[in-house]
């Protein structure tokens, strides 16, 4: 304890005032509008939107409209896009495009489907009968009581998990689907969780393809979005990620998907609800089964081998066999593969086992499929794209890179001759598509959704399908990139990690909420780190109710 007064005087004279946090009025205030431009109420519902983002101190609009697939757009999508252009002249928007989507590929993918990443399928047996080869399961998968036939009181014979039977879960033998069985759940709340789950470990091939199937009644389910089918490794990653969209009432209705098995030769699946609360559904007749060419991809970076089991001998495309495509490729998993069909003169003999190799596409989620990174037609794409925007817009001061969310990479031959690590390979495509903007104009200022680049988010290992690690992917990407940050609640520690790195930041803010508390908490975060350049109104759910009072809160002192 100090006893000597003077020394007090001393030490409250060397600390002084407290630090106060200066409030800034940031340069960069826009507003984020999503539209494809195919009628021309698209048109007026942005003339608005420009309207009250301008009468309130905004200064940007930042368009998702398909700006990256101009070649594919008809002439009156031009026309509404240069009237878009003329409102935001007039209203003293700059207008910014958002393009360039890796994690969400369907501009590029309305090119070529085959640019998909692709999960690779590794001595698939196939066997050679008359003038075709089809799949046979090797072995094939053991889903033991998959009917829900066996039982003992209400708790199912082989199931590894079965959420509170007698509680939670009931053998119901009124309501069926097929012999004189099935599994109901109801009473979510009396699970501490809400869950209502059913699970099976089984074994199975690594680095093959996988179609499970189940039926499902649902009856006042509720949240029916709760539902789910999951695939894990016996580490926890998941294998198949994947929304049903069960609906919340249904008669009895089959849901089928799939997965790669990768490296593991154990997966457990998992049928039922995460926070279910109200409703119940049944369960039955659930299968699985090995499939082999569905989702087929056809590009370099997917070879397909096709090779005797007995002496390797490697047969050829378009002599032994005919050209492989699967003609239905959606990345589903609701079609038939395609089977080898043998040509006159193949060296391909009755009975014979073939190996075969190849890679599949795959969506997650609602239907989310991820581009390969590392295929060079990818980067013949955008750069004809950018072209196309230079022509018809003109020399454009801004532009957002759409590279969030990429859910799939490294799995493919085009990404593994590399011999680069995922964080490496993103960044040296968002690198590629950064210095192809420079060149259409060397004044440009390029921003970049934050989580691909961000430790606290995405930037990281074990990602959805990613195989290979995103840590380090910040060190790989051109320091003059902007970033905009959206993970509110690790809103200080993205700032901070990337303001220490001298990139500039910019929040995604809003996020479709009921008040501003979110634009608030991001302009106090802003305020803390240097490097901050702006905020923007960001709805993915076409709520502008609260753009007036948006944009007075970040166009005014505070």
């Amino acid at each position: 304890m100090l006893r000597n007064p003077a020394l007090w005087f001393l030490l409250l004279a060397s600390v002084g005032p407290p630090v106060q946090i200066q409030a800034r009025v940031y340069p960069y205030r826009w507003v984020y509008v999503s539209r494809n431009l195919q009628s021309d109420q698209h048109v007026r519902d942005i003339e608005w939107i420009a309207a009250t983002a301008a009468q309130h101190g905004l200064n940007g609009l930042v368009l998702a409209a398909g700006l990256d697939r101009l070649d594919l757009q008809p002439p009156a999508y031009f026309e509404r896009l240069r009237q878009v252009q003329e409102i935001c002249r007039r209203y003293e928007l700059e207008l910014i495009p958002i393009i360039f989507s890796a994690g969400y590929g369907s501009s590029v993918l309305a090119h070529d489907r085959n640019l998909a990443e692709g999960l690779p399928v590794r001595n698939a047996l196939f066997v050679a009968s008359g003038q075709e080869a089809r799949l046979v399961p090797d072995p094939p998968p053991q889903l033991l009581n998959g009917g829900m036939e066996d039982y003992d009181g209400h708790r199912l014979r082989a199931y590894r998990l079965q959420d509170q039977p007698g509680q939670v879960t009931f053998v119901d033998t009124e309501i069926f689907h097929s012999g004189a069985a099935s599994l109901r759940f109801e009473n979510f709340t009396s699970n501490a969780s809400g869950h209502g789950r059913l699970m099976q470990e089984i074994a199975v091939q690594p680095y093959r393809c996988y179609r499970v199937s189940f039926w499902l009644k649902t009856d006042s389910l509720w949240p029916p979005s709760a539902f789910r089918l999951q695939v894990l490794g016996l580490d926890g990653r998941a294998l198949a990620p994947w929304n049903p969209q069960a609906p919340s009432t249904t008669d009895w209705r089959r849901f089928t998907w799939g997965f790669n098995s990768a490296d593991r030769d154990r997966v457990r699946i998992y049928l039922g609800v995460w926070g279910g609360r109200s409703g119940r559904f049944w369960l039955d007749d659930l299968e699985i089964e090995e499939v082999g060419l569905l989702n087929l991809l056809r590009r370099p970076g997917t070879p397909v081998s096709v090779r005797s089991e007995e002496s390797g001998l490697e047969y050829e495309e378009g002599s032994d066999f005919a050209p492989l495509a699967d003609p239905n490729l959606n990345f589903r998993f609701d079609h038939q593969p395609p089977v080898i069909r043998l040509l006159p003169g193949t060296r391909i003999r009755e009975g014979e086992r073939l190996r075969v190799d190849y890679y599949h596409g795959m969506a997650v989620n609602d239907g989310q499929v991820s581009v390969c990174m590392s295929e060079p037609k990818l980067y013949e794409i955008w750069r004809e794209q950018v072209r196309l925007i230079r022509e018809t817009l003109g020399p454009l001061r801004f532009f957002l890179l759409s590279m969030d969310e990429i859910r799939a990479g490294g799995s493919c031959l085009a990404c593994k001759r590399r011999g680069l690590s995922m964080a490496q390979i993103l960044g040296d495509c968002i690198t590629r598509q950064f210095e192809m903007l420079r060149e259409a104009n060397p004044e440009a200022e390029i921003f970049a959704w934050s989580d691909m680049l961000d430790p606290n988010h995405n930037a990281r290992a074990d990602y959805y399908l990613v195989d290979g690690d995103y840590t380090g992917s910040w060190l790989h990407v051109p320091r003059e990139l902007g970033i905009v940050t959206w993970y509110y609640q690790k809103r200080r520690e993205s700032l901070a990690h990337f303001s220490s790195l001298g990139f500039r930041t910019l929040a995604g803010a809003y996020y479709d909420g009921d008040d501003l508390e979110n634009p608030r908490g991001w302009l106090e975060a802003l305020d803390e780190v240097p490097g901050a350049v702006g905020i923007m109104y960001t709805t993915w759910q076409n709520k502008y109710d609260l753009l007036a009072e948006f944009g007075d809160l970040v166009s005014n002192p505070r």
